[in-house]
């Protein structure tokens, strides 16, 4: 399971509503006994007005219901799920949600899936989807869970690896009502040894749609990346080259465009082999004609460089340490790329953005098994060894593009963090309210560390909120792995002496 919610990429659309938004309230948990640091947790939304969260301690699964006050109401414990499990997903609607497990029994890894309503009840018995057989005993998952933007399209996939040349992946397409539409078992020729993939995305049509790419390296550039769909009935796979091979790429991100039936690929550019990041290579796909719209090359210029930069960085290195966080469709066609300076510093080694980006535990990237492929692995908080890592996540910067893939404005949210242990209150959270994008990060104010609330608006205005109300010292925000559950409401966890806990924040 992954220890921590984290969200590489937003599904929602900026609108753009006269009335802005500001932070009203923060409401807390109280501290349950059996929850602390080591609790694995999953937020799971808002259904029929409560707000379910999914926590593990050792052999013990529950879920906690909370009231718009976050009062606790009740903690059902899953009886019906196994007392180890390998990963679970939640997909959430208004008034219910699906909870797919995956867990090992002997040699069978089993893939399940529940219905639960609004008080976390069973609704039906549990549903066995897929059973695979394998030959060791294993944590790593082997299902991957993608859902559609507007959630009427659920597909479950696993892939064998068994034969590096061709993975062989099969596809479970489900609606929203967690009927079967189709199966199939589809091979996927790997052209190298260093193909890789991005992460994956499932459109509205259930269209699944993925990059490849190519790493001259094991910690090296992207050479070439292809573009892979396989529509919703389809048994074959569809792959174009988006014509990248005389670049030298970056990590690629990839973001539907449901709306405009586009898909966006966008990643960092580079002059020369571990040289300085230069600009943004992005690219708009047209979904039915399988073609490119547009290839565009935005370099960054001296005065983007100038407004990115931290205080240690030059104008040549302002970008190295930034990494695309989020890709938000406009309803006009364009979009937003969110950016966010990360990276890491220490007494007994240093790590530089090659370390920490494709370090398997940064997230989206390949690694073996003898069988089967995990697209996933994103643990609580990193261990690079006995070191003393200092941690840190500085400015954010936004750049809007509009639909031929153009830039229009560049806003920078300026901030410094540094956290000594790990990552968990550092970075930020991002919570779309229509009208404007708002940060939520934690900033040392007087010696204590305070939730500030930073936004921008469709034109690239940057508003900073007063200290937000209701703030009680004795609560850490780790907001990187805070969760929006509405338009207006977000929950991000916290810890208050050493006890996990919650926070609602209302705008």
């Amino acid at each position: 399971m992954h220890r921590i919610l984290t969200c590489l990429l937003l599904s929602l659309t900026l609108a753009v509503p006269a009335l802005k938004a500001q932070v009203q309230f923060i409401s807390y948990t109280e501290p349950e006994r059996e929850d602390g640091r080591r609790t694995n947790f999953e937020i799971i939304g808002k259904i029929n007005g409560n707000y379910l969260i999914f926590k593990n301690n050792n052999s013990s699964s529950a879920i906690s219901i909370y009231d718009s006050a976050m009062h606790l109401q009740q903690r059902v414990p899953l009886t019906f799920m196994p007392e180890r499990y390998i990963n679970v997903d939640f997909v959430a609607y208004s008034d219910h949600c699906y909870l797919i497990y995956e867990y090992q029994h002997k040699n069978i890894v089993h893939c399940t899936a529940v219905k639960l309503n609004g008080q976390a009840q069973k609704v039906g018995e549990p549903i066995e989807l897929d059973t695979t057989q394998v030959g060791f005993a294993s944590n790593n998952k082997i299902y991957t869970t993608v859902v559609s933007e507007d959630k009427q399209r659920i597909m479950i996939f696993k892939i064998n690896s068994k034969d590096p040349r061709h993975f062989l992946f099969t596809t479970f397409l489900y609606d929203e009502n967690l009927q079967q539409i189709d199966r199939h078992r589809i091979f996927l020729p790997m052209e190298e040894r260093n193909d890789l993939f991005t992460d994956f995305q499932l459109d509205n049509e259930g269209q699944l749609v993925f990059g490849r790419y190519l790493r001259s390296g094991s910690n090296d550039y992207i050479t070439r990346v292809a573009l892979v769909t396989k529509a919703a009935k389809a048994d074959s796979f569809s792959v174009s080259d988006i014509g990248s091979n005389d670049r030298i790429l970056d990590e690629i991100k990839i973001k539907v465009d449901n709306s405009n039936k586009r898909y966006i690929l966008a990643g960092f550019y580079y002059k020369q082999r571990r040289g300085n990041i230069e600009g943004l290579y992005s690219v708009i796909w047209d979904k039915n004609t399988n073609s490119r719209v547009s290839e565009q090359m935005t370099v960054f210029t001296d005065e983007l460089r100038s407004q990115a930069k931290s205080s240690d960085a030059t104008l040549k290195t302002a970008f190295n340490d930034f990494f695309i966080k989020h890709v938000i469709i406009k309803r006009d066609g364009g979009f937003l790329l969110v950016t966010e300076s990360l990276y890491t510093t220490s007494r007994g080694n240093m790590f530089n953005r090659w370390d920490y980006m494709y370090n398997p535990a940064y997230g989206p990237g390949g690694f073996y098994s003898p069988y089967y492929y995990s697209p996933y692995y994103n643990p609580w908080a990193r261990n690079y060894g006995n070191y003393a890592t200092r941690y840190h996540a500085e400015n954010i910067m936004v750049l809007s593009f509009d639909g031929n893939n153009q830039l229009q404005w560049s806003s920078v949210i300026p901030k410094s963090q540094f956290d000594e242990e790990s990552e968990n209150t550092i970075s930020h959270e991002l919570v779309n309210t229509g009208g404007e994008l708002h940060f939520l990060f934690n900033l040392y104010e007087r010696r204590n560390m305070l939730l500030n609330d930073q936004s921008i608006s469709p034109e690239g205005r940057v508003t900073r909120y007063p200290t937000l109300r209701n703030l009680d010292h004795g609560y850490d925000f780790m907001p990187r792995y805070g969760k929006q559950v509405s338009s207006w409401e977000a929950i991000i966890p916290c810890l208050y002496r050493n006890y996990l806990c919650f926070a609602k924040v209302d705008f």
